[in-house]
């Protein structure tokens, strides 16, 4: 078979998780627990939603895409994330009463990166943060839905930090470096992701995983992955990989645009059955428990 070349990073991404494979501990094990807690909360599994933005009404239904998967992580009790939007659309989505954290853009308007925050922890978010893997485009800065994005320096990500009560996310880490920063700056988790492919070649997620888990040792800072993740299987790769919880991307547009709530509830439910099917297969009895050990590594 002749040797394509190829550079979009959700085909290496995926390439690399399937070649990871599992092995069976079977002996002695039991029915795997996968509740986790995280940030002082306990959830039902640490499988999350991503950050998605304009989602708008599905099939003209009367909520948004938005309100619809958060009010499905509310029955669920699964940790609930949300992207680039307005005010107003966030009110609707802590309305649902899901445990929200919202994803601020790194805008050229600082005074509305601060303001999307403010208004984030006033409207009850379980966390705010930023999703620093947006700043460039083709042309240099990007710009997105014609806002202009700008680069973030340190001294302004820790001044977000410095400014909220809440746990802070930095979402778009795929390096050693820029996890270390992100501790050192005060975050209290980062998002292991290249943003469905932004940067052509980008390291797989799992593959850079095992040294940010290093790096980042005794730092207190959680570690959630994304980026192709649609099975449990996926993710408990990320949990033995270091990761303290992962988050589905787009596989999971099919079922909301679909059936809404209720579909988002179904694909959700079936990810935490085949992880926890997994866990009770490889001798885990609980989240805490799963390392390297049970994966035969490419």
């Amino acid at each position: 078979m002749a040797y394509t070349r190829i550079s979009d990073a959700n085909e290496i991404t995926a390439r690399y998780m399937d070649s990871i494979l599992i092995t069976e501990r079977l002996i002695d094990s039991v029915v795997a627990d996968t509740s986790v807690e995280l940030f002082g909360q306990t959830f039902s599994s640490p499988v999350m939603t991503p950050a998605f933005s304009h989602l708008m009404q599905f099939k003209g239904r009367e909520l948004t895409g938005l309100e619809e998967y958060s009010i499905a992580t509310k029955n669920l009790n699964l940790l609930n994330f949300v992207g680039m939007m307005e005010n107003d659309l966030f009110a609707k989505v802590a309305a649902t009463g899901a445990k929200t954290v919202r994803i601020v853009k790194p805008y050229a308007d600082n005074g509305k990166v601060r303001d999307q925050m403010q208004f984030a922890e006033e409207a009850g978010a379980f966390g705010i943060g930023m999703d620093i893997d947006h700043i460039f485009g083709p042309e240099g800065l990007d710009i997105v839905i014609g806002e202009q994005m700008a680069v973030q320096t340190s001294d302004m990500i820790r001044s977000y930090i410095e400014s909220t009560k809440l746990p802070f996310f930095i979402k778009g880490v795929l390096s050693v470096e820029d996890a270390v920063k992100s501790a050192e700056l005060g975050a209290k988790a980062i998002i292991v992701s290249h943003h469905h492919g932004r940067l052509p070649y980008a390291v797989p997620p799992l593959q850079i995983l095992p040294k940010i888990k290093e790096a980042l040792e005794g730092k207190d800072v959680k570690i959630i992955v994304d980026c192709g993740i649609s099975s449990g299987a996926d993710v408990f790769k990320c949990l033995a990989l270091g990761a303290d919880a992962a988050a589905v991307g787009r596989s999971m547009i099919p079922d909301l645009e679909n059936e809404g709530t209720e579909g988002v509830e179904k694909f959700f439910t079936n990810i935490n059955k085949e992880l926890r099917y997994i866990m009770s297969f490889t001798g885990n009895a609980k989240v805490s428990d799963i390392d390297t050990s049970c994966l035969v590594m490419p």
